[in-house]
């Protein structure tokens, strides 16, 4: 199951869901567990690449791995919301991506704070 594109991606959860999940969580309570898994991913980066310490040592050690497996439980949540709501990821990736594209090139060119000096 490697190289999945979004769409197989979301009927890869659904049929997760519909087999061994039996059936969706509402939609209100998978947005809960949603923010419980994005503030699980906050917690790693503020102790990878911020000033907080770990409490145990063999998190520090793991912590690479901790932040991959709550990064794909983040994407398994909102792949699920996806599905439940009738998104498709692909599509609105793709979307998003030219939005963004037309929005911001020249912003990010023009923009100070992001031009790094040349080595």
């Amino acid at each position: 199951m490697t190289n999945l594109t979004l769409n197989e991606v979301q009927k890869v959860v659904d049929e997760w869901i519909n087999s061994i999940g039996i059936t969706y969580y509402s939609e209100l309570t998978n947005t809960a567990i949603l923010t419980e898994e994005v503030g699980e991913v906050a917690r790693l980066m503020a102790r990878i690449y911020g000033e907080q310490s770990f409490k145990r040592k063999e998190d520090e050690v793991n912590a690479p791995l901790m932040l991959a497996e709550e990064m794909a439980d983040v994407l398994f949540v909102l792949v699920c919301l996806a599905n439940q709501t009738g998104i498709n990821l692909q599509e609105a990736m793709v979307k998003n991506l030219e939005k963004k594209t037309i929005r911001d090139e020249e912003r990010h060119k023009n923009n100070p704070k992001l031009n790094k000096p040349s080595t």
